[in-house]
């Protein structure tokens, strides 16, 4: 069975990114919120986004909370930040594959990929 994760990382620090709040969203049809999580110490969260039978091909997309994060950390970003929220859109083709999202992130930029 295939399974949802995600991975942050502060490139701007060379650290994790404990602490960015995501949301997930089914996008097929009306958007539908999934879940909302937050990552730990290691810039993972505790457990896949979606896995097992819940874990369905489809469109989805991630909301990284990144100016909280970056103002969490004492970063004075200016108003409004340049980059507050990062939606990613993706697809989700075969269930039966894992899909990773890393993120890397800065308060001016970030970057995604599909990882393994």
């Amino acid at each position: 069975m295939g399974k949802l994760t995600t991975h942050v990382l502060d490139v701007s620090n060379g650290i994790p990114a404990a602490g960015v709040r995501i949301e997930l969203h089914a996008l097929s049809g009306q958007p539908q919120f999934l879940l909302e999580v937050t990552t730990g110490p290691d810039g993972r969260c505790a457990s896949p986004l979606m896995d097992g039978a819940g874990f369905l091909s489809g469109r989805y997309s991630l909301t990284f909370h990144l100016g909280e994060y970056f103002r969490a950390r004492g970063v004075a970003l200016p108003d409004p930040a340049f980059f507050d929220e990062a939606v990613i859109r993706f697809g989700i083709a075969s269930a039966e594959q894992h899909y990773h999202v890393p993120l890397l992130i800065s308060p001016w930029s970030y970057s995604v990929y599909r990882g393994g």
